[in-house]
């Protein structure tokens, strides 16, 4: 079989002003654009990587990762595909959570059990394995129609999901390689 190049991509640095100052719940953040420094940083991006020759991009469906995919697909005259199971870590599956503090304190917890749920006990959020079980079905329903270089725009821990990497900043991608 063989084996496929993927950049996942962290979108660039989104722009949550506009959903805190209208008092928006917490979801709303996933319709968050990206910054000046975002959108510079996806143009970067594709700069830098627009030597590799890719063939296909795919998106999360938040808007920070559309934002700076649509940048980095124009710049590359690649079009944008859409893909839900590369959305961005949930920290309470009922979409429940209400702003910042609950995310970190989601977020705290997630990483006190280093993403996993304890034994036998399921927490609100959404624990890593699944992440990577969603992100690995999405890359496989979209390297198939393609053999060349494929970039995923997407978000850290999905990227931490599939490389282990826990520091991707934005604006930044790992290399994957992809075996069906």
């Amino acid at each position: 079989m063989p084996v496929i190049q993927i950049y996942l991509i962290r979108h660039g640095e989104p722009d949550y002003e506009p959903i805190d100052s209208r008092g928006l719940p917490g979801p709303a953040a996933d319709s968050a654009p990206l910054t000046a420094v975002g959108m510079k940083q996806a143009e970067e991006l594709a700069d830098l990587l627009g030597g590799i020759r890719a063939t296909y991009l795919v998106s999360s469906p938040f808007t920070r990762a559309l934002h700076s995919a649509a940048i980095i697909g124009h710049r590359l005259a690649l079009g944008v595909k859409v893909d839900h199971d590369l959305r961005d870590w949930s920290p309470d599956h009922n979409g429940l959570w209400r702003g910042v503090a609950d995310v970190r304190a989601a977020q705290a917890e997630f990483d006190a059990y280093d993403g996993e749920w304890p034994d036998g006990i399921q927490r609100p959020w959404e624990p890593l394995s699944r992440v990577r079980e969603r992100a690995l079905a999405a890359l496989a329903r979209h390297t198939a129609s393609t053999d060349g270089p494929v970039l995923a725009i997407t978000h850290a821990t999905v990227i931490r999901a599939l490389t282990g990497e826990r520091n991707t900043a934005h604006g930044a991608h790992e290399y994957y390689r992809y075996e069906p």
